[in-house]
């Protein structure tokens, strides 16, 4: 498993750095991501956190990456942090979409997909076909995701995305130890919103893409 969207303390996840990629490690993970939630008043530090975490690289066989989930940023506003993220030194650089479960500014996935600095975004809801295409013509990965919420509207992204072409990834947005997950499941996932099994294991392979 390729997981990269995950939370700590540091953001709304219960578990600290250490023992997130303890257990990721335990599940069978080959890589995870560090994402907490970020704006411009706390990304600095956790790029710095997540970067911390890597000292368990020399001691666990698991990838881990620094990085930020921009999260309810004004769409004006999120350009400018997505550079500054970069420059901080963020492996990814995820921004919160349009989820059907939170009042997320209207504009926010219009805006990211433009943007060619974002890996991901995340959990896009009722996103448009247009947005699809533009995430597509500018390489930005559409998150389907096994957050409970989140996962309503899989089926939408998962649809609008195969028509398009558009680059697709599984990803857990982890805030506790029950959200961790196999490879398995993140396949079982995959095919639960539409996707047949050579599409499933095609975009579980995209994860892979973005880490090396």
């Amino acid at each position: 498993m390729i997981d990269l969207h995950t939370h700590t303390v540091f953001s709304d996840g219960e578990l600290i750095p250490s023992e997130l990629v303890r257990r990721a490690v335990v599940t069978g993970y080959e890589a995870i991501a560090i994402t907490d939630h970020a704006d411009y008043t706390n990304f600095e530090q956790l790029v710095d956190v997540a970067e911390k975490a890597k000292y368990l690289e020399d001691v666990y066989d698991i990838k881990i990456l620094s990085g930020v989930e921009l999260t309810h940023v004004p769409p004006a506003k999120i350009e400018p942090l997505v550079e500054k993220s970069r420059k901080k030194g963020a492996d990814i650089v995820v921004v919160h979409g349009e989820t059907v479960t939170e009042p997320v500014i209207s504009g926010t996935n219009s805006t990211v997909v433009e943007l060619g600095e974002v890996d991901i975004l995340s959990h896009p809801g009722l996103i448009t076909q247009d947005d699809v295409q533009k995430a597509y013509d500018n390489d930005i990965c559409l998150e389907i995701t096994s957050r409970k919420g989140h996962n309503i509207t899989n089926g939408h992204v998962a649809k609008l995305g195969l028509e398009v072409g558009a680059t697709m990834v599984v990803n857990t947005d982890t805030h506790g130890p029950d959200d961790l997950i196999t490879t398995e499941m993140a396949r079982k996932i995959a095919m639960g919103s539409g996707l047949d099994e050579k599409q499933a294991d095609e975009i579980l392979h995209n994860s892979k893409q973005l880490i090396t």
